[in-house]
């Protein structure tokens, strides 16, 4: 079942985003992010979002830890981008010093130049299966004009070419 589920997904386009948060260390502040293709609006009022993330990610421990996330929206010219998230986490810290960002205003933590990205602080999470699904309200917004969004489907980054 689990091969064929992970075929039948593969014919579900989704997005493609950076979800970045942080742990405070004895050296100070590190910020750590990840590829993400699970986000999902929940509510505009009040303003929840999610994220499903594998249970035993280092990533998951350190936000729930925090306890606050953002999630940048990719567009096609960052495919790289996400390629490179995808990686282990000894990767991403060397990439996360390349990586256009600032900080969020709200919650510390970085925030990718993308075409829309959100702040979100943890409002609860759910363990479903062999993830667990954190939830955030939005207390953070930002967009900006760019290029059509980078979108997952096939088990390749692709784009949907000119939006409307």
């Amino acid at each position: 079942m689990h091969r064929e589920l992970r075929l039948a997904m593969r014919n579900f386009a989704t997005g493609v985003c950076i979800a970045s948060t942080f742990r405070d260390g004895p050296d100070g502040r590190e910020h750590d992010a990840v590829t993400v293709n699970s986000l999902l609006s929940l509510s505009l009022q009040p303003p929840l979002v999610a994220l499903s993330l594998h249970r035993d990610s280092g990533f998951l421990r350190d936000l729930l830890a925090s306890g606050v996330w953002s999630v940048s929206i990719l567009d096609i010219g960052a495919d790289d981008v996400a390629r490179t998230f995808a990686r282990g986490r000894a990767e991403r810290a060397h990439a996360i010093d390349t990586l256009s960002t600032s900080v969020g205003t709200r919650t510390g933590t970085l925030v990718v130049d993308a075409p829309s990205w959100m702040e979100c602080e943890l409002r609860r999470h759910i363990e479903v299966g062999d993830h667990v699904m954190v939830v955030g309200e939005v207390v953070a917004v930002g967009l900006q004009e760019r290029r059509p969004p980078l979108i997952f489907l096939h088990g390749r980054y692709q784009t949907l070419g000119e939006v409307r």
